[in-house]
């Protein structure tokens, strides 16, 4: 089967590990089917990037998929209703020149909506997936063309039971074509590893209480509340220190508030290869996620594999991936509780060998269970 999968959620050259869990889904999906990515990028003027933009270069990085990068023109806020036809146009080309029989979208606007335009100009089926802020959307104008897509889609590929049972109690989704793929995990990479050597490698105390974070630096996934916590937590664990990777628009807030710190014990080490994170899970005591929201986190399934408990909110898909067996969970946007739980993270004792059994999920299963969803499609439209 030939399947075209359009995402802006894609490795970029400047953010080489953007979109980690579909490029490792589209990796393990071209082992089985022949598979070409087009990955969509809006270019903003220089004078009107927006805050939370950080793209800067469409150029791609070494890639094991075969995958193109296409853009369109936007502007912040005026084209955001129209950023969907105009992502379809730049979609027009690649999909008559490789002929697929089925387009596979992630990222519903303003991604899949014209992936949805290009596809239905060519008369070929959409299976659309969700992530989860894609679909949890506020503003009106998207929420009614994410409804469009939503509904246009021959299956529709969610991360969790939460945003399957949101899809059809909001967005009007058929149940019957809603199929929960969770992500999956790199056993090779994310595995249970030597604390100390992980410890010595990066300059880290035998002693330090270290909790990971990783993820976008963002205000939405909880950091604020995360370093008021930290602080409050430090009165009972004086050798806590919370190591921060990724980028985002918070970061230089964040560099200046740990600048003010009399006795700094935050880490801000940027964006990291896999290999780093796991590392950084591996010489860790817990990690945290305090997200207002989200689908089916990756990075909890990949700490758990490193053996590392969990304190997150109790938002999204994390329930389904947290019990209280591998973590404690707590209201989003409540820094008192989000310390009182980090202090009973690290005062409580941790069986690493049974969180790191509790995902064995790879992405080949993945892959196979995505391409049977694609087959699904395209077989019923051959009936129509």
């Amino acid at each position: 089967m030939r399947i075209l999968m359009v995402t802006s959620q894609f490795p970029v050259a400047d953010e080489p590990t953007r979109g980690r869990p579909l490029y490792q889904t589209a990796s393990a999906l071209a082992k089985i089917a022949d598979l070409h990515v087009v990955s969509p990028v809006a270019v903003y003027p220089r004078w009107a990037h927006p805050r939370s933009y950080m793209f800067k270069d469409a150029k791609p990085p070494a890639l094991a998929v075969d995958a193109e990068y296409v853009t369109y023109p936007a502007l912040p806020l005026v084209t955001r209703a129209f950023n969907g036809h105009l992502c379809g146009r730049a979609l027009a080309a690649p999909l008559k020149r490789l002929k697929p029989d089925v387009v596979l979208s992630y990222w519903l606007y303003p991604d899949a909506y014209g992936a949805m335009r290009a596809a239905r100009r060519a008369g070929v089926p959409l299976v659309a997936g969700a992530r989860g802020s894609d679909i949890r959307v506020r503003d009106p104008v998207s929420r009614f063309l994410t409804r469009q897509v939503v509904g246009a889609a021959r299956r529709l590929l969610v991360v969790s039971e939460d945003l399957g049972r949101l899809a059809v109690s909001d967005y009007d989704a058929d149940a019957q074509r809603v199929r929960v793929i969770a992500n999956g995990c790199d056993a090779t990479i994310f595995h249970r590893g030597d604390r100390d050597a992980a410890r010595k490698a990066l300059g880290l105390s035998a002693s330090a209480r270290v909790i990971v974070y990783v993820g976008r630096l963002v205000a939405e996934k909880g950091l604020r509340e995360l370093l008021a916590a930290t602080d409050e937590a430090s009165a009972k664990f004086p050798e806590i220190q919370l190591v921060l990777i990724g980028d985002g628009p918070l970061r230089a807030e964040l560099a200046t508030a740990i600048a003010a710190q009399a006795n700094p014990r935050v880490r801000l080490e940027g964006m990291q290869p896999p290999q780093v994170v796991a590392q950084w899970m591996t010489a860790s005591d817990l990690v945290a996620l305090p997200s207002y929201s989200e689908g089916h986190p990756n990075v909890l399934v990949e700490a758990l594999a490193c053996g590392r408990p969990i304190v997150a909110t109790n938002v999204g898909g994390i329930p389904e991936v947290v019990d209280a067996s591998s973590g404690i969970l707590v209201a989003p946007r409540d820094a008192k509780a989000l310390a009182v739980a980090i202090e009973q993270a690290l005062g409580r004792e941790w069986d690493e060998e049974t969180l790191s059994r509790r995902f064995s999920r790879g992405w080949e299963t993945v892959a196979a269970d995505t391409l049977r969803a694609c087959e699904e499609a395209f077989a019923e439209r051959a009936k129509r």
